[in-house]
């Protein structure tokens, strides 16, 4: 089938079957249902990305607040910043199961109502245990809406992938810069409670369940979607072991290395313009403006990215964009430090282009599935140690030489991998090559 987008044959296509009279007939009678379904989903897949990360961004902007509201350490409030990855590795395995059994929107409606739940919670349960397991209901929540994201993509929309993981790649960071600018605000104008400031999220996470309510209820809806693949990629798929993909594992690596760089960045990126002499309010605002970056470049890195036959290209601006950026942290971080903030929001656009190439790399929304768990959870276990290793070196080496050092290393791994990813092939092909 060609793609819409691109006028070409891409390896994530199959051929269209040639319709009969009754096909046909039938079809004619799917439109009206196919449409407002279809609508329906574009509303639910930008609602549910915007509640993938305001659990993590609204409690890093009070964590200060949280920490001596409910008699944490410093230690236990700093191991607060691992537990996301750790959740989404731990939780995100078992999508591809419960998607299978409940379908894909059921468990993207569940995770929404799951983040609701959660966060509405977790700040008066009065302790650091009922507060740690509220925030991993809320976190598994987003860790299987993560993976099923670009599954739902690639079963709804298949000729429109490159635009519709921009789409909600977009609103993706929307919700994470929202929650970090206007956490704080918030929290001041509802009367400076902490609690209130990260329970009235939870509203969010309730308006994301709405949309996806009446495409679990109404079967014919969850069919209107039919996927035109053979019969050998169903059976390829069913039976995938995703472990033999070398693919597979380089996106992992990929996912896992930019995840880790976006972490870092998330975490010490301020301290470094601090203790370079800029002046606090302005190192939040420089943090502000990495993140929004990802706003605009997160819709059309994906649209470039589907255009190619290998993405490797732009898996090489990327990194450059980000080697650019740990340079200037190096040699000038107070005279340019807009120049790098911007750069490495540029490199932090990783991110959808990795997503991108889980959608490209499989044939059906069952090898997206199986690819995206997998991606998703063994990247997530790979950038655990990341920032805790930038803090050991900061604390032991007394400056930021070392783990700017660091951060630059991890970058050239990160293009090899996705250099490797972004090849022109899908993980069926190689599992069978292998077999």
């Amino acid at each position: 089938m060609a793609s819409e987008e691109t006028g070409t044959m891409t390896p994530t296509q199959t051929t269209t079957p040639i319709r009969t009279d009754a096909a046909s007939g039938a079809a004619e009678k799917q439109p009206p249902t196919r449409a407002w379904a279809t609508r329906l989903v574009i509303v639910g897949i930008v609602l549910a990305a915007l509640n993938l990360r305001p659990a993590i961004t609204s409690l890093g902007s009070l964590l200060e607040e949280v920490r001596v509201g409910l008699g944490m350490s410093g230690t236990l409030a700093g191991l607060l910043t691992s537990v996301p990855p750790l959740c989404f590795a731990v939780f995100g395995v078992m999508a591809p199961r419960l998607a299978r059994r409940f379908g894909p929107s059921a468990v993207v409606c569940a995770g929404m109502a799951a983040i609701a739940t959660g966060l509405a919670i977790r700040p008066f349960l009065g302790g650091t245990v009922g507060f740690l397991a509220a925030s991993a209901l809320a976190l598994m929540g987003i860790a299987v809406s993560n993976v099923l994201m670009p599954v739902i993509v690639k079963r709804w929309f298949p000729d429109r992938v490159g635009s519709m993981t921009g789409l909600y790649s977009m609103a993706l960071a929307l919700g994470t810069s929202m929650a970090a600018a206007v956490t704080v605000p918030m929290t001041d104008a509802l009367g400076g409670s902490w609690q209130s400031g990260l329970a009235v999220w939870a509203a969010l996470a309730v308006v994301a369940v709405v949309p996806w309510v009446p495409l679990v209820r109404d079967r014919t809806a969850a069919s209107a979607a039919p996927e035109h693949v053979s019969p050998t990629v169903r059976q390829e798929d069913a039976g995938l072991r995703i472990t033999r993909s070398r693919t597979a594992w380089a996106l992992a690596c990929f996912f896992g290395l930019q995840a880790t760089a976006a972490y870092i960045t998330m975490g010490w990126m301020p301290q470094i313009f601090r203790d370079a002499g800029v002046p606090a309010g302005e190192a939040g605002v420089l943090l502000a403006v990495t993140m929004a970056m990802g706003v605009p470049l997160a819709f059309v890195i994906p649209r470039v990215a589907t255009r190619l036959p290998n993405q490797g290209p732009v898996v090489v601006v990327l990194g450059a964009c980000g080697l650019a950026g740990y340079a200037g942290l190096y040699l000038a971080p107070e005279s340019g430090a807009w120049a790098w903030a911007l750069l490495l929001g540029v490199s932090n656009c990783a991110f959808p282009l990795a997503l991108t190439m889980v959608g490209m790399r499989a044939k059906s929304s069952v090898g997206v599935a199986k690819l995206s768990a997998f991606a998703q959870s063994t990247g997530y276990l790979i950038s655990i140690p990341g920032p805790l290793l930038v803090g050991v070196l900061y604390q032991h080496s007394g400056g930021w030489g070392l783990p700017i050092a660091l951060m630059a290393g991890l970058m050239v791994p990160q293009i090899v991998v996705g250099i490797l990813a972004g090849r022109n092939r899908t993980v069926e092909d190689e599992v069978a090559a292998a077999a």
